[in-house]
């Protein structure tokens, strides 16, 4: 079974569409030990399939337009936070605080892009809000990787623990991951088919037109889906707490085809269930039952707007020991053994992209347009659900061909753009979902992080 196949099967595509893809390998691109390119072409490329199929559906054609997945930008794509310029400027990608550090026994990865992460780091190690590189590098010298790991989590920090890929596989939550599939689906209940009325001519080829998506995710994997399903049609609405704003530049990459509001959940409320009442999609990125409390689970969301889409991406899945724990591609890398194998165990490395993170976001999209085309016919409100453990095992567990193919990767300058925006010039990745007659491009830039009211824009 070939990579797109298994991830075409994952989202109950049916395997004749299939037919109606090709591919465009590139030698170079992603460079790995791991299979990282073929499992970035298969995302992409099921994410494309998905959008064609809901495309036809919508626009009543016969036939799947043909879908065409070239390597070439889809690696630039998996850079595109690195590959980002701000008039001129390269991005900043992590903080002086987030990296690999030498424990008494091995090694450690910490989380500190974010001013919260960075305290609660600082304070699980006993150390000042000024404390420099070289004061943490001192005090985890002196603890065991584990007791780092644990220590920090306790604070609500983030930091893993190294593992080789035998201990992750001894661990209780690999188990939970491995037993789970690439992509959870469910139906949360028997609401009526949801009609989806032809988009308009002028975006015919546009499979989410005229949809509203609620963006409620952070770094990386749930804004990459959203940032795609803007790219498809959809008016995506990010929502973020006032006193959590995003990282510029990271939201810069991510914030293209998107309106950025801030909301309190709580005190706002009503505002958010106004949203809500016209919406299709929800897609949330926080840790597994963060937003409960909000009446944001998914089935109390569809009891409030029956036929509603809920999508979620979390680092280590909505189960096991580690389910509610926080985390990021770096850390899962590390933790599954990833690190190890694209280095060693001296001396750790890392795969050439976030690549887990831009994976399952095009795979998070591509549910959720697979969930649309579902439900149009057979009704049902739905939930989907990702986790980047789940991806992260698909990538170790052997199934994913590493055979050398196509021609040589050029780079990806041919495969950037440039884009005058509220935030400055940018320069940035083309799109790499790809179907004939497809979306060439956002139809907005990015803006200013929480520049927008919360609430959809007028119609008719």
């Amino acid at each position: 079974m070939t990579a797109i196949t298994y991830a075409w099967s994952a989202l109950g595509g049916d395997p004749a569409r299939l037919a109606r893809l090709t591919t465009v390998a590139r030698e170079g691109a992603l460079p790995a030990r791991l299979p990282v390119r073929q499992l970035a072409r298969a995302c992409v490329g099921v994410c494309s399939l998905a959008a064609a199929e809901l495309a036809a559906h919508r626009a009543g054609l016969a036939e799947v337009p043909c879908v065409r997945v070239d390597d070439g930008p889809v690696a630039t794509a998996f850079h595109s936070e690195r590959l980002l310029r701000v008039d001129g400027r390269a991005p900043v990608v992590f903080a002086p605080l987030s990296r690999f550090w030498r424990t008494a026994d091995g090694w450690v990865r910490t989380h500190a892009n974010y001013p919260h992460h960075r305290a609660r780091l600082l304070g699980a190690l006993g150390l000042p809000a000024d404390a420099s590189a070289e004061e943490v590098a001192g005090r985890l010298a002196e603890t065991s990787a584990q007791e780092a790991e644990e220590t920090v989590h306790a604070a609500g920090g983030l930091a893993v623990a190294l593992r080789t890929p035998a201990e992750w596989q001894a661990h209780p939550q690999a188990a939970e991951v491995a037993a789970r599939p690439l992509v959870e689906r469910a139906r949360l209940d028997s609401a009526p088919a949801r009609v989806l009325p032809p988009p308009a001519p002028a975006a015919a080829v546009l499979p989410a037109a005229g949809l509203r998506v609620l963006d409620l995710t952070r770094v990386l994997a749930g804004p990459v889906a959203t940032r795609t399903l803007a790219l498809l049609g959809a008016d995506v609405l990010r929502l973020d707490a006032p006193w959590l704003p995003e990282l510029p530049d990271q939201h810069a990459d991510t914030g293209f085809g998107k309106r950025s509001a801030t909301l309190d959940l709580a005190a706002g409320r009503d505002t958010f269930e106004e949203l809500l009442r016209t919406a299709d999609v929800v897609v949330t990125g926080y840790r597994p039952g963060a937003l409960d409390r909000f009446g944001l689970a998914p089935r109390a969301l569809a009891e409030r707007r029956p036929g509603l889409v809920v999508a979620q991406v979390s680092a280590w899945g909505a189960y096991g020991p580690w389910g509610g724990r926080r985390g990021f591609d770096s850390l899962v890398q590390v933790a599954t053994g990833i690190a190890v194998t694209e280095g060693s165990v001296e001396r750790p490395g890392a795969l050439p992209a976030q690549a887990l993170d831009h994976g399952t976001g095009y795979l998070l999209a591509a549910a959720v347009l697979r969930a649309l085309t579902e439900q149009s016919y057979d009704g049902g409100s739905r939930l989907v659900r990702l986790a980047l453990a789940r991806t992260a095992h698909w990538l170790t567990d052997g199934t994913l061909s590493t055979a050398a193919e196509g021609a040589p990767y050029a780079g990806p300058d041919a495969w950037l753009t440039e884009t005058d925006s509220p935030l400055g010039r940018l320069r940035h990745a083309r799109p790499a979902v790809s179907f004939t007659a497809g979306p060439a491009g956002w139809a907005r830039p990015a803006v200013p992080w929480g520049s927008d009211p919360a609430e959809w824009p007028m119609t008719g």
